[in-house]
């Protein structure tokens, strides 16, 4: 089972070289995995109609009993030989189909190979998650399949309007499931349907969840929507998604749970009056419309809508019918709109008025169509026949509220009966006053698989008897009746046989009166579906823009007053309801006097900024207060978090003061006295109540730290730094994910800045442009003076002389040169030190980015551009590249990360050995590099570009001649 599934994904993933190189044949080798699918299925008929199962299990999530399992019963048998066998001639059909260049071929037969591969694991599914995984899977391939085309809007909005549709009802389904799932105590289908949980009120809510999902899918009204919207698809997506395969889903997940579920006191209405509304609106529906695809959406809607009624009745004769019923539908169904395929390929239209003649000219793509739409029909010897008589005597021994389910669905085969014959006359017949359609010829390779499958709704009528032990296995699962019905084409003479006298003789009617019930139907109609869906999207985003009007307001302040007091009134609920500090043990204010006096100043500097007006002072007094937190974890015994600490608020002060240069110098208050004063008790407030919750939090520990487990952990490896250990080790994946946020963050922050080409070549002639008139004046990367090249003088940076003189500082000059290699050595100390002493990639790549900065300070951007040559991206690109490897490596190995460790000894720096871990941690050091390298540029070099061309555009206009140095 596993290898038949993989195999559609990975051919699928092939489609565009095989496309490329073989055209459309390249169709031909796609329909290899369908088919082998269908093969292995047949050979598996016989067991699964002796009620025997074939199982497949993987665990996926053991701590929560989810698995990726797959099981082959006599329902899925169904499933599986309908969604690959209508798949594989589909693609076949295909071949004929498509010319060789057709625009995006390769693409639209990926996403249908892969669409039959995710709607074979979904039929085959044992595990509520995982069938929820290839549930959405189909819904995000019938996406890409409908919007097919997508250069036409109406193929955008259509496939925009399925996917909103199903993957709401899907994530509607999601909750359900997993309310089911914990109720149960197993998210395994089998075993869940062997012995359901009790019909609680949580259970009754999951059941109108789970419902949604398929209902949705199905296209039950109200979600009927989306499904004649996606006739936009090409007529191969149409037959096979819309007629076999997706919109089978929801009724396959309706029978798959009924046995268990349809006791459920929700179940039963819901599925019975929505299924049999559906039928009956899209019946009526499917009476005036012009298109001959539209006509078989509508009618499948209404199709769908009797399905669903059979399917979720709850008993065991309904749930036979409602087995061959699904076989029926799709047999005569998917060859319809094939033909319909052949016919707008042939005449170059579907207009049912514009088309005369069609079945003198194409007289066996008619003799095909007519096959198939008397199966539909219901008419005998065909398949479908057999199944609505089925359907019928099921009904007929219900109870009252089935016998007027009944009475819907004679009046739904009426209907069906209407729009067949008028599918037919349409499409076929010789109309007065319109001129004969011009065809051109068709290949038996077309014709061959509609042909094929109107032919199988022929031979299974009468042989309808072969398929009564498969369906009998599947409906069994229900209480068995006394007398069970079982499947035949002829019963005698009885009810059921009148009632379906009764539907044809209403459809003759109805069709006979066409142009009165066209005139009716429009006269009647109530607004479309989905133009109550436009005006609920158009009234959802008036109500957005208005709610997001009234709340982003534009300040910053507003903003953080509103989060603070959320979250301060939602913990004093807590505190106040709760009493958690009950029992707690009494607060310890410090272990040593050193802690409480720096605690006190840290809260000193942080209290002077709400006094300071300029904007200088403010960062100055904040990063105090990060200063001393940092003392605080020195303090404390942690030298990890306090080295990480000083690097952090020493970076993000430079770039605070990168910042400002571009800002006022001193705040700019508009808020009235009232909101001023109002913000301080706020503020304080909040840090109180976060200082609270902390220390209950700490105080009503139970259970044993988990750091003694760590350090023992730690040495059991010979390693010392316990942080460094669990970052890069224990806790590699987080660290992982963490490191990839933080370039992700630091890519869209600059790319904010960076509107053009993200280039910061070293003293690009481009970089020119922006100098003042010094500077252009000067040498390039010189330090010898302008004129005097007799004595020449000390060079401290190699871009010291791009600067004006009056930016220049020796003594900065002098620091940057002196300690840019010292640092850039501490880092690279700081990273291999890590395993038995503090340090690690994050503060190694915290502190080399430190050594850049020292140098951008002293000599500017051009001097950052010498310093650091190689564009950003390669450091974090190259960093993420590195982690990801080395922790992809241990997760096959079998660890977290701790593949291999290599000792060994070297003549002048004595024993080593090197881990996987300082592989990952070196990925790491790359990364933050990378990071601090890309900030500073963006908000160094770039506004120093800015300041620059703004300082020459200013000289130029105050100067008479366009300014000096030109």
């Amino acid at each position: 089972m596993t290898a038949l599934i993989v195999c559609h994904f990975v051919l699928a993933a092939c489609a565009g070289p095989l496309v490329r190189r073989l055209g459309r044949r390249a169709f031909l080798v796609l329909a290899l995995p369908p088919a082998a699918a269908t093969v292995w299925a047949a050979v598996r008929w016989e067991g699964a109609a002796s009620g025997e199962s074939v199982t497949w299990s993987w665990q996926w999530i053991p701590a929560y009993d989810v698995s990726l399992a797959l099981r082959l019963d006599a329902l899925a048998e169904l499933m599986v030989l309908l969604a690959a066998g209508i798949g594989t001639l589909v693609l076949l059909y295909c071949a004929s189909y498509f010319a060789d260049d057709a625009p995006g071929l390769a693409g639209f037969a990926g996403n249908l190979l892969a669409f039959a591969g995710a709607m074979l694991a979904l039929v085959l599914a044992d595990d509520l998650i995982s069938l929820y995984v290839f549930w959405e899977l189909t819904t995000v391939f019938s996406f890409l399949l409908i919007g097919y085309g997508s250069e036409h809007k109406h193929n955008r909005r259509s496939a925009l309007q399925a996917l909103t549709v199903t993957t709401f009802g899907g994530l509607s389904m999601l909750v359900g499931f997993l309310i089911i799932g914990q109720a149960a105590g197993t998210y395994r289908i089998s075993a869940i349907v062997a012995a359901p949980p009790e019909p609680t009120l949580a259970v009754s809510v999951a059941v109108v969840l789970v419902l949604c999902g398929a209902l949705s899918k199905s296209a039950i009204w109200p979600f009927s929507l989306w499904l004649p919207n996606a006739m936009a698809a090409p007529t191969p997506v149409s037959a096979y998604l819309h007629a076999a395969a997706m919109v089978k889903a929801g009724v396959y997940l309706v029978a798959r749970l009924a046995p268990g579920f349809a006791d459920v006191p929700v179940w039963r209405p819901i599925v019975l009056v929505l299924g049999a509304a559906t039928m009956l609106l899209g019946g009526w529906r499917a009476l005036r419309l012009h298109d001959l695809k539209l006509v078989l959406a509508y009618g499948t809607v209404s199709q769908l809508g009797f399905l669903t009624v059979l399917a979720g009745a709850g008993y065991r004769d309904a749930a036979l019918a409602a087995a061959v019923m699904i076989l029926g539908h799709a047999l005569f169904k998917a060859p319809l709109f094939l033909v319909t395929g052949i016919v707008d390929h042939a005449t170059g239209t579907r207009d049912l008025r514009r088309l005369s003649g069609v079945g003198r000219a194409l007289p066996q793509v008619c003799a095909v169509a007519v096959l198939a739409a008397a199966s539909m029909a219901a008419l005998p010897p065909f398949l479908g026949f057999a199944a609505k008589e089925a359907a019928f005597e099921a009904l007929l021994e219900g109870d009252l509220v089935d016998r007027w389910t009944l009475a819907v669905t004679v009046v739904g085969s009426a209907l069906t009966t209407a729009y067949t014959v008028r599918f037919v006359w349409g499409a076929f017949a010789r109309k007065p006053g319109v001129p004969d359609t011009p065809v051109h010829r068709v290949g038996a390779a077309f014709l061959a698989p509609p042909a094929l499958l109107a032919v199988c709704g022929l031979v299974l009528g009468p042989g309808v008897g072969w398929t009564d032990r498969l369906f009998a296995a599947y409906a069994d699962t229900f209480p068995v009746p006394e007398h069970p019905y079982h499947l035949s084409l002829w019963h005698g003479f009885g009810t059921a046989l009148l009632l379906s006298a009764l539907a044809w003789a209403g459809g003759a009617l109805l069709f006979a009166g066409r142009s009165t019930v066209t005139r009716l139907s429009r006269r009647i109609a109530w607004p479309t579906a989905d133009s109550v869906f436009g005006h609920l999207l158009l009234g959802l985003e008036r109500l957005a823009l208005q709610v997001t009007g009234f709340v982003q307001r534009g300040s910053l302040t507003g903003y953080l007053a509103t989060t603070l007091a959320v979250a301060l009134t939602g913990q004093l609920a807590v505190l106040v309801t709760d009493r958690p500090w009950r029992g707690a043990a009494a607060p310890r204010l410090w272990d040593v006097p050193l802690q409480g006096a720096v605690a006190v100043l840290t809260c000193a500097a942080a209290l002077f900024c709400l006094t300071v007006s300029r904007r200088m002072k403010g960062v100055v007094l904040a990063g105090l207060t990060g200063y001393g937190a940092a003392l605080l974890f020195v303090v404390q015994g942690a030298p990890d978090l306090a080295l990480t600490q000083f690097c952090v608020e020493t970076v993000s002060m430079v770039v605070f003061v990168l910042v400002l240069r571009r800002m006022p110098v001193r705040f700019e208050e508009s808020a009235s006295a009232w909101r001023r004063a109002a913000r301080i008790p706020l503020a304080l407030a909040a840090a109180a109540t976060v200082g609270v919750v902390v220390w209950v939090a700490a105080a009503a520990r139970t259970a044993e730290p988990a750091g003694a487990a760590m350090v023992e952990e730690t040495a059991r490896h010979g390693l010392k730094d316990v942080v460094a250990t669990i970052l890069v080790d224990l806790r590699s994946w987080d660290t992982m994910g963490e490191s990839a946020v933080l370039a992700a963050a630091a890519i869209g922050v600059t790319s904010l800045i960076y509107r053009h080409r993200r280039s910061e070549g070293s003293m690009a002639q481009g970089d020119l442009e922006g100098r003042t008139a010094w500077s252009l004046s000067a040498p390039r990367l010189t330090g010898l003076p302008q004129g005097d090249e007799a004595a020449p003088e000390r060079s401290w940076l190699a871009a010291g002389a791009t600067l004006a003189p009056e930016h220049r500082s020796v003594v900065l000059e002098v620091v940057a040169r002196l300690l840019f290699h010292p640092i850039l050595i501490l880092s690279v100390y700081l990273l291999f030190c890590a395993e038995n002493m503090p340090g690690g990639g994050f503060v190694a790549g915290l502190v080399a980015g430190v050594a850049l900065i020292t140098r951008y300070l002293a000599g500017g951007r051009f001097e950052l551009a010498e310093a650091a040559p190689l564009q950003p991206g390669l450091f974090t690109g190259l960093g993420l590249f590195l982690s990801t490897g080395v922790a992809l490596l241990g997760l096959v190995k079998g660890t977290v990360l701790l593949a291999w460790t290599y000792k060994g000894h070297l003549p002048v720096f004595g024993d080593y050995h090197l881990g996987s871990t300082v592989l990952f941690d070196f990925g790491v050091y790359l990364l933050v590099l990378g990071v601090v390298l890309d900030i500073v540029r963006a908000l160094g070099a770039k506004i120093d570009r800015q300041i620059e061309r703004a300082a020459g555009a200013l000289a130029a206009a105050g100067s008479p001649a366009g300014g000096p140095g030109r």
